[in-house]
């Protein structure tokens, strides 16, 4: 399995336990196909950009093992994702 980062960044107006359960599906999909690893909530951030006419975000970044295949798989679901504004995912066994 190979070592990634996920961070995530969550829509501000959602809720605190919106985003709480956000933070909970994106962790129960990667654990249902690889091995969670730290969560690390940051919180509320300014954005280096307006995204949908909003200057904050929630910023989570959690670590993970995973087969490579998933993450196209993880990219597709939190593409659709309606509380997720912006994601990536970081190979980190790759430096």
């Amino acid at each position: 399995m190979t070592n990634y980062e996920l961070m995530f960044i969550i829509d501000p107006i959602l809720e605190e336990d919106k985003k709480n359960a956000a933070i909970d599906r994106v962790k129960q999909l990667i654990s249902d196909n690889g091995e969670l690893g730290e969560t690390d909530v940051w919180g509320m951030r300014k954005l280096a950009y307006e995204i949908d006419k909003k200057t904050d975000g929630f910023y989570v970044v959690q670590q993970f093992q995973a087969e490579g295949d998933f993450i196209k798989e993880l990219d597709r679901r939190l593409k659709i994702f309606d509380s997720v504004i912006r994601h990536m995912v970081i190979n980190k066994d790759a430096r």
